[in-house]
Order: structure tokens, then C-alpha cells, then sequence
């Protein structure tokens, strides 16, 4: 199931072919290097418009059984559970219901489309033994795939970003999966962007299969079959309101469009973090000079599987209240849950505002708290982000002194022309494991690390004459030096150190590194001032 054009109706889809009469998926990125936002040749139509409603090949929605062949078939039928505290301060009348995908075994709704993905190219012919699954990834999908590829004996490769959490790539290792790393700040489809290194990954192994969870059928078509059915079932055919986070598209499209042809009244509503360009109205997509932390959901570009005409309402989500949401989650309703999950209760409560008591919202809440340990659910992170506030409780003398009374030295930095054992003779020189990287006009790139170039060194990727620029470390900790020390304290608790900005001047301006604190510089601070 793919997008229908708000333009004409139909939009070109994926390549096609039959094998005895299944027809049979192929990604785009399998040919060349390209957006997974072409347009789709798919037919379902609204109920009314047309005869033909679903023209996929469809699965009955089960009830769990109570004795499983394996792990992949514990997936789905994830309980709904009411929300009491959150909507009650909020004066929401509506019920408000939680649909709890990180019950699924590999925690997160994904699996539903791993398995599904897996599961349709076996049928088709496309995926053998011995085969490689390919998948680029925000970490969720990956997880799902790796879990299908452990349980079938499958190789899988998953390409990511360097802005997803380490705990995911920490349980992908674990489940056997291979994983490909892409600087946060490259173009996904340059040659060492994620859809690029997909594309040359699938050109150099025989016999891997790129599944593509941005075209497949099969992503939307896990949510069609399955999780609308069981929202449906669980609510007892009452369903108001569905609030979905909008990341890939399949889950919005495929429980919209089953909730158009079995309960058409309901209306769907798609949460988008500003920085992301997946609204229906560009006019409340704000991107310039923006980057989203929150997890999973949002992109720069327009997925094939997204269809968003059947999209009723779009509310558009920020870091400052997602994330706080997510904590709130945790902490007042005991649900653990990630990051996105808080953006779409955020999304529910604006959507469900004017809704009267006794009607149901449900609330896709995407994946668990383990993929976010180190990130929002750490109250450091959340600090230096400005998102939770940095209390001076034990009433420490210093907490508000700013990095002016620290007197460092002047900040050295390299640039990503700069040959790694150059970096390494700075930093030898200066008694430092860190330098910032800048470009030209000052802006910090990102950070090298003599823990960077050691992992180069040791994976055979460090030639002394090889510039800095594949071993810059994109995702770094730094804050703004107007930081107070208590809240660089806060940072350095978790990190070995952090780098101080200047803050840019007007949306033309670039932030400039201005200074890096480690526990040294401080503790040296403290330890020479009087109590």
C-alpha cells in the first residue's frame, strides 16, 4: 500500500514483477540512489469511490495463542491501557487510551513490520537461506529485522545515523546484526548517506535483498491487517480518534485506511516534530537551521508509503514538550516508554480538546524506555538541553559561576583537512584527548577524539596520511558558554567532556566553539577557591 497523489489519484510505485502469480516487491534503492518518495500506482480508493477498496494480498487479524513456535509470532495483540493522571491535569473529558507497542518483543511497533516484510519476501521468492537482509533504519526497523533474521538464520545489515541511541545499535550486536554508522550531518542520499551506503552495500553482497520499509506494501499492510483490527476489537468498535506518530508513514496509512472503510467517522490525527516535513500543510513545517531530537519520527522528505490524504488532523510536536511528556509518562502513569511516544500524547491532548466525555482517543506509543537510557531519560541529558531544570540542591558556592572564572586556555582546533597523525601531534602537544573540527567560517563540524582514531586504528582505518574527515565525531555533548558551571558539572557527571558554543547571531549566524571543560578544569577551579 502506497501514497495516492493529492495531485492526479496515482503516483509510480515500485518495480513489479509476478512469481506464480504473487506479485513481488523491489526497492528503488536496489537500481539507484534516489528518495523513497516517488509517487505510487496503488488503487485502494475510499470506500465509495470505487469497487475495488484493497487490491493487496491481505492476512486475518488472530487473537494471541496460548502456546507460540517462536518469538515472532508474540507479536501484535499489545494491550490498551487508559491514561488517568495526564489527561485529568489537562481537562481532557475524552477517554484517553494508550496502545502499548513496546510490549512487542522486540520493543517497539516496528516489529510488526520486520516480521511482516520478512514474511511476504519469503512468499514472493526474494528472500532465500543464506540470504542478507539490507535495511537503512532509525534503529526500531532494524531491531525488528534482526529479530526475524536471528529466529530464520538470515545475515542482516542495518545502516543508521549517528543521531540514534546506543542502545539500540547495543541490542541490534546482541541480536546479530551488522551495523553501518552515517554522519548525522550528510545528505542521506550521498554516496556515504544512509540510502547511499544501502545502495552500494546491495551492489557488492550477492543475494541481499534491500526489504525498504519507506515502498514496502508490506509496512502499511502489518497495520491494516493487524493493529487497526485489534484497536477496532479492544474499543469495541468506539473509536473516536486515532493519534499516530508520523515517521515512515506505513502506520498511518495502514490504520488509516482500514479505520476509512470500517469506521469512517473516526478521525486520524499525525503528530510531526518541527524539523520534519511529512505535514500535509508546508506552511507549519519549519526547517531551516532546525534539528529534532526526537526519535523515530520525522524526516526531510515525503516516504512513498505515506498517504496522507487520509489524514483528518496534523499537529505539529516540539523537543520541549515531547520529551518532558515522555518523562511524565514514565513517572505519573508508570508507562515506559521512548521519546516519540511522548510527541504523540502531546498530539492527543491538543486533537482531543473539544471531544466530550464517554468518546475513546487511542495513542500509538511506538517503542520502550530501553532505547533511551542514555538520552531523555537521563536527567543530565534533558538538563543540557534546557528541557528540565538544574537545581542547585546541595547549595554548592560555585553552581552559578559561569566559565570566565574558570580562565582557560585558549581553544586550539583542527580542521577536517587536517591529516589524523597532525591531530594526533595537537593533541599530544596540548595535553588534551579532544579538538574541535571547524569549517571555514568558524562553525564547529564536530569533535576528533583519540578514542575515534584508536577505533579507526584498530579496524584498519587509519592511514597516517588520511584526513580527519571520515573520523569526525558528528554527535558530541556541548552546551551554550553562557552555561552556568552547576549545569556543565551536569553534563561532565556522564561525559568525559563538553564543548562550550558561542551562540549564533540571526538565522544567517553559525555557532562557534568557544571553549572544552573537562572534570579537570573544574575540580582544579574548585579545589584552588576558598569554601
Amino acid at each position: 500500500m502506497s501514497t495516492t497523489s493529492e495531485a492526479n489519484g496515482t503516483i509510480s510505485c515500485p518495480k513489479r514483477t509476478k512469481v506464480g502469480g504473487i506479485p513481488t516487491f523491489h526497492s528503488p534503492l536496489s537500481d539507484i540512489v534516489a528518495p523513497p518518495s516517488y509517487k505510487s500506482k496503488c488503487t485502494w480508493n475510499r470506500p465509495g469511490n470505487n469497487d475495488q477498496i484493497n487490491p493487496h494480498n491481505t492476512e486475518d487479524w488472530r487473537r494471541e495463542s496460548k502456546l507460540l513456535p517462536n518469538i515472532l509470532h508474540s507479536i501484535g495483540n499489545t494491550p490498551m491501557v487508559k491514561l488517568n493522571k495526564i489527561p485529568q491535569s489537562a481537562g481532557i473529558k475524552a477517554n484517553i487510551y494508550v496502545k502499548c507497542e513496546y510490549f512487542n518483543p522486540g520493543g517497539s511497533v516496528k516489529d510488526r513490520i520486520g516480521f511482516r516484510m520478512v514474511e511476504d519476501a519469503e512468499r514472493q521468492g526474494l528472500l532465500k537461506p543464506g540470504y542478507t537482509i539490507i535495511e537503512p533504519t532509525s534503529g526500531n526497523t532494524g531491531i525488528g529485522l534482526a529479530l526475524a533474521a536471528a529466529v530464520k538464520g538470515y545475515r542482516c545489515i542495518v545502516v543508521m545515523s549517528e543521531k540514534m541511541s546506543n542502545e539500540k545499535v547495543s541490542t541490534l550486536r546482541a541480536l546479530g546484526a551488522e551495523i553501518v554508522r552515517t554522519p548525522v550531518n550528510l545528505d542521506s542520499f550521498a554516496p556515504g548517506g544512509m540510502f547511499g551506503v544501502t545502495h552500494e552495500l546491495h551492489k557488492t553482497i550477492p543475494n541481499s535483498v534491500i526489504l525498504d520499509q519507506y515502498s514496502n506494501p508490506g509496512n502499511p499492510l502489518a497495520h491494516y491487517d493487524t493493529t487497526a483490527e485489534e484497536i477496532f476489537d479492544q474499543c469495541d468498535q468506539q473509536v473516536a480518534m486515532i493519534v499516530i506518530g508520523a515517521g515512515t508513514g506505513g502506520t498511518v496509512c495502514g490504520i488509516g485506511r482500514k479505520f476509512k472503510e470500517i469506521s469512517p467517522q473516526t478521525k486520524i490525527v499525525a503528530a510531526d516534530p518541527e524539523g520534519s516535513v511529512l505535514a500535509q500543510d508546508s506552511e507549519i513545517n519549519f526547517f531551516h537551521r532546525f534539528t529534532f531530537l526526537t526519535l523515530r519520527i520525522g524526516y526531510d522528505f515525503l516516504p512513498t508509503i505515506l498517504d496522507r490524504s487520509v489524514v483528518d488532523i496534523w499537529v505539529k510536536t516540539h523537543d520541549s514538550k515531547s520529551l518532558p511528556m515522555a518523562r511524565r509518562l514514565i513517572k505519573e502513569e508508570g508507562l515506559l516508554c521512548g521519546s516519540s511516544s511522548g510527541a504523540n500524547v502531546v498530539a492527543a491532548l491538543e486533537a482531543a480538546k473539544d471531544l466530550e466525555q464517554g468518546q475513546n482517543v487511542v495513542v500509538i506509543l511506538p517503542d520502550s524506555i530501553r532505547n533511551y537510557m542514555t538520552k531523555f531519560v537521563s536527567d543530565e541529558w534533558m538538563q543540557a538541553r534546557g528541557y528540565m531544570p538544574c537545581e542547585n540542591t546541595h547549595n554548592h558556592w560555585w553552581w552559578y559561576k559561569t566559565i570566565a572564572d574558570l580562565k582557560l586556555p585558549t581553544l586550539q582546533v583542527a580542521t577536517s583537512s587536517m591529516t589524523a597523525d597532525k591531530a594526533v601531534q595537537l593533541m599530544r602537544q596540548l595535553s588534551v584527548d579532544q579538538i574541535p573540527v571547524v569549517d571555514n567560517d568558524g562553525s564547529i563540524i564536530g569533535m576528533v577524539t583519540l578514542q575515534k582514531l584508536m577505533t579507526a586504528m584498530m579496524t584498519k582505518r587509519l592511514p597516517a596520511n588520511s584526513t580527519l574527515e571520515s573520523h569526525i565525531v558528528r554527535v558530541y555533548p556541548k552546551l551554550y558558554d553562557s552555561a552556568f558551571l552547576g549545569l556543565i558539572c551536569s553534563v561532565l557527571e556522564k561525559e568525559p567532556y563538553v564543548i562550550l558554543l558561542k551562540k549564533a547571531e540571526g538565522d544567517s549566524g553559525v555557532d562557534k566553539p568557544v571553549s572544552i571543560v573537562t572534570p579537570m578544569d573544574v575540580l582544579s577551579y574548585i579545589s584552588g577557591k576558598p569554601n
